[in-house]
């Protein structure tokens, strides 16, 4: 272990030899499901965010660092910036990298980890206070979609996110990285189901393929003050019974003969058409 001196704060740099290092097991031997229950070194939640313009993001949306992983050589390059943000308290490990790879059981994108504390859960209302267009991610479990989802709402207008109980956790490394930070640029929270959305006064929007579905450039959709559009899992689309919990059922008009989009692509295509005006 040893202290690095340069700059305006003292930082705990400590060299790591050993998969047995102690304080590391976040970044390795966790799962996702013990990260978010606290089984970390201090006993309370943590995610992972990889690459230093993810990480720099999360900081700049304040979230709170609880460790940094990286290669020796990006300690005073790609990552300079960062560790000078970092508070003193904040251990930075660093190692060779092909004993990271080991740790991690993938080589690092551009070698730079960081552990920052999981923030709580905000309340439903909050994301819906002054919001035009929110997005409900229903059931939907896979990380790249998630992720995807996510960089599309911060690029197009939408103003919230809400994942029902059974989602993906936005927080997933996979997830995050995807979303090259989005996740920490638009509120989110859970739901149990869309009806609570209704309840707070939206409009509720079930992208689907059935009989009754109105086209998603129907004049009528974007005369809405306030939408929350519902998409579903990949595989199965929306379950009936939140369809016809819906105000509406939307579908994007195809060509040759496709039926369906990916569910990320299917969202930003919908972001774009129902933006609020």
């Amino acid at each position: 272990m040893q202290t690095d001196t340069s700059g305006d704060q003292r930082k705990l740099k400590i060299e790591i030899h050993s998969l047995e290092e102690p304080g590391i097991m976040m970044f390795g031997s966790l799962t996702e499901a013990q990260l978010r229950q606290g089984r970390n070194a201090d006993g309370q939640g943590v995610f992972i965010a990889e690459s230093p313009k993810v990480i720099r993001v999360a900081l700049d949306a304040g979230m709170e660092p609880v460790a940094l992983l990286c290669e020796e050589r990006h300690l005073a390059g790609d990552a300079a910036d960062i560790v000078s943000r970092l508070p003193e308290q904040v251990p930075v490990y660093t190692g060779r990298r092909e004993l990271l790879a080991q740790l991690t059981g993938y080589t690092l994108t551009r070698g730079v980890l960081c552990a920052m504390r999981r923030p709580q859960a905000r309340p439903l209302d909050d994301i819906c206070k002054g919001a035009r267009r929110i997005v409900v991610i229903n059931s939907v479990c896979d990380t790249t979609n998630i992720g995807a989802i996510f960089r599309s709402a911060a690029a197009l207008g939408i103003d919230g996110v809400v994942l029902t109980n059974d989602s993906c956790d936005p927080l997933n490394r996979r997830a995050v990285r995807v979303s090259m930070g989005s996740v920490f640029l638009v509120p989110w929270t859970w739901i149990g189901s869309v009806g609570e959305l209704q309840q707070c006064g939206f409009k509720t929007v079930a992208m689907a393929l059935t009989d009754q579905s109105t086209a998603l450039d129907d004049p009528l959709l974007k005369r809405e003050e306030r939408l929350a559009i519902v998409m579903g899992t990949e595989g199965d689309g929306l379950p009936q019974d939140t369809i016809s919990a819906c105000d509406y059922t939307v579908r994007i008009p195809m060509k040759h003969g496709v039926d369906s989009l990916n569910v990320a692509a299917a969202a930003a295509v919908a972001f774009w058409e129902l933006r609020a005006k």
